[in-house]
């Protein structure tokens, strides 16, 4: 049997590291990216490369109307999922609440807590033995700033993380007696792109001496936790979060 993983977000930093690793543990990927596609097929040939099977999916994890067609063109070119990472999300410039605007604050929202809900919703469908589906698991990809609160940066960014938290929490009880497993993983600093959309490009380096292991963290160590949480090896944990972050 096939077995299918659509990872949000994945053309780049932590969902492109999950994506070429769930390819590696022999699942066929769906590479969602928003808009560019460059780097979404980077990812692809890469799995391809490797021996493995992927296709780019553009969606705007704020759009309804795209997750919907995701999901759709996820299953006309792979197949039902068994997996969904929720990785997709948005940064914006550090500041403090008192600066920042309705617009930013609801796009912000949308995208990160929104589109989250809405990729769950859909994969349950999917997913869920009461419907007539074979099961699956959901990672969801939350942050260390949700614990502490991300004061005089993105304050906005940690409240819709915590989101995630608490969706984590309540679908895993949910949908745990429909064979679907829900959990979390919280990344610390990590070294990706994400950064320079917040304005620090250099931010882990600025801030890894409080990191009590010393350091940053790479991408692939956050895709290692997630696929732990994905295999059977995790069969009875639901609910969970694994923090990679250092020790933070």
């Amino acid at each position: 049997m096939n077995r299918v993983a659509i990872v949000t977000g994945s053309s780049r930093g932590i969902g492109a590291a999950t994506a070429i690793r769930l390819a590696a543990d022999g699942y066929q990927v769906g590479v969602n990216y928003l808009s560019n596609n460059v780097a979404a097929n980077r990812v692809v040939e890469q799995i391809r490369g490797a021996g493995g099977l992927a296709c780019p999916i553009q969606a705007d994890a704020s759009s309804e109307k795209d997750i919907l067609r995701m999901f759709e063109q996820c299953e006309s070119k792979l197949g039902t999922p068994d997996v969904l990472v929720n990785n997709a999300a948005i940064l914006k410039p550090q500041m403090p609440l008192v600066e920042m605007s309705f617009e930013r604050i609801n796009e912000v929202l949308a995208v990160n807590v929104a589109g989250a809900f809405l990729c769950c919703r859909e994969a349950v469908k999917r997913m869920s033995t009461r419907l007539g589906g074979r099961g699956g698991v959901i990672v969801n990809v939350s942050s260390c700033a949700a614990r502490t609160g991300s004061p005089g940066e993105y304050i906005d960014y940690a409240a819709s993380k915590g989101a995630i938290d608490t969706l984590t929490l309540g679908l895993a009880k949910e949908v745990a007696d429909e064979g679907i497993r829900v959990n979390g993983v919280r990344p610390g600093f990590i070294y990706t792109d994400m950064h320079a959309d917040g304005g620090e490009p250099e931010r882990v380096d600025r801030l890894k001496k409080k990191i009590p292991l010393g350091r940053g963290g790479q991408a692939a160590e956050v895709a290692a936790a997630i696929a732990f949480l994905v295999s059977d090896e995790s069969s009875y944990t639901t609910g969970g979060f694994i923090d990679v972050a250092g020790g933070l």
